[in-house]
């Protein structure tokens, strides 16, 4: 089945926001939750991640490893934008890429592992070219809201979402050292977060047992986070931008948890740079953009500037290249 030809209805939108609280949510709890049997939700999901709707990501977290996060910009020649785009989206160290405005500026996400890493990437590989006209690099400092969190998609009741939100993890401060077979088992649940453990096991060379606690484990730690991957255009948002803010420093705190709050935010940070603020915001239309922008942002206190640029094509989500 085509992906253009898969709509989503009331069963689906449960199934993804039960996925977004749990990614790995057996099949079974979700349909008692949603009120359907098991295999209408087995059934569901595999047409959602056939079609290339839906997948399910194992996410690192790169601050439990001691990686550091950026979000770049970069401005580049019209006839250059979807090429170095497409070079960024295949790099391992980015996880969100767009295209923005008309087309010539690119916004990403990338995670350094090391001080190598990060000269590497932003004093060498991102100025080679003379399409690449100007490049700002913001180290997010702190977040406030993460695409997982998004409030926006949320049809469950709480009721049923506590239901289906696993325990909280009792180590997700402890330190813990990853090897090269996480390092496998953490790729093959980048390619399928819910992929079984025999598969998993077949990528390690572990066990399914050993698996199925390694990968808890590195959960319970914090390494290893799920995500849903989904256009938001499927669940009703057409509408993307970047918000990058200039906020008083004594009001920033107040506006970053502010916007955390808002159903049309899935993404705001703390950044360094001429901008200390940038989120992402996902609205129904334009015109409910509009309305947000000038009534919702307008009305937080402290902010002195905003830029805005609108999603014009996503490359990378979720760590996967599109």
């Amino acid at each position: 089945m085509a992906m253009d030809d898969v709509t989503l209805d009331e069963v689906d939108h449960g199934l993804v926001h039960a996925l977004r609280i749990d990614g790995r949510a057996p099949f079974s709890r979700i349909g008692e939750v949603l009120g359907v049997s098991e295999n209408t939700i087995a059934r569901r999901y595999r047409r959602l991640r056939s079609s290339g709707v839906l997948r399910v990501v194992g996410a690192v977290n790169g601050r439990r490893l001691g990686y550091t996060s950026w979000t770049i910009r970069l401005r580049c020649t019209p006839d250059a934008a979807g090429s170095i785009a497409g070079a960024l989206a295949a790099r391992d160290d980015t996880s969100y890429v767009y295209l923005l405005s008309g087309g010539t500026e690119i916004s990403c996400n990338a995670q350094t592992r090391s001080a190598d890493e990060r000269d590497a990437l932003l004093l060498e590989k991102l100025p080679r070219t003379r399409r690449v006209i100007g490049v700002s690099a913001h180290l997010l400092l702190r977040s406030f809201a993460l695409p997982a969190t998004w409030l926006g998609p949320a049809v469950l009741s709480p009721e049923q979402a506590v239901r289906l939100r696993p325990p909280p993890a009792p180590d997700g401060t402890r330190p813990i050292e990853v090897g090269a077979a996480d390092l496998a088992l953490l790729a093959a649940l980048a390619r399928d977060g819910r992929a079984g453990y025999a598969d998993l096991a077949k990528a390690t060379g572990w066990s399914d047992s050993t698996v199925k606690r390694r990968a808890e484990a590195l959960r319970g730690a914090g390494v290893l986070q799920y995500q849903v991957d989904i256009e938001p255009a499927r669940l009703g948002f057409h509408a993307e931008a970047r918000l990058w803010m200039s906020v008083r420093p004594s009001a920033v705190t107040d506006a970053a948890t502010a916007m955390a709050a808002h159903p049309e935010v899935s993404f705001v940070a703390l950044t360094t740079g001429p901008t200390n603020l940038v989120a992402v915001v996902n609205c129904r239309d334009t015109e409910d953009l509009a309305r947000y922008l000038t009534e919702r942002v307008a009305a937080l206190d402290g902010i002195v500037t905003m830029e805005t640029a609108p999603v014009i094509r996503t490359v990378k989500r979720a760590g996967l290249p599109l």
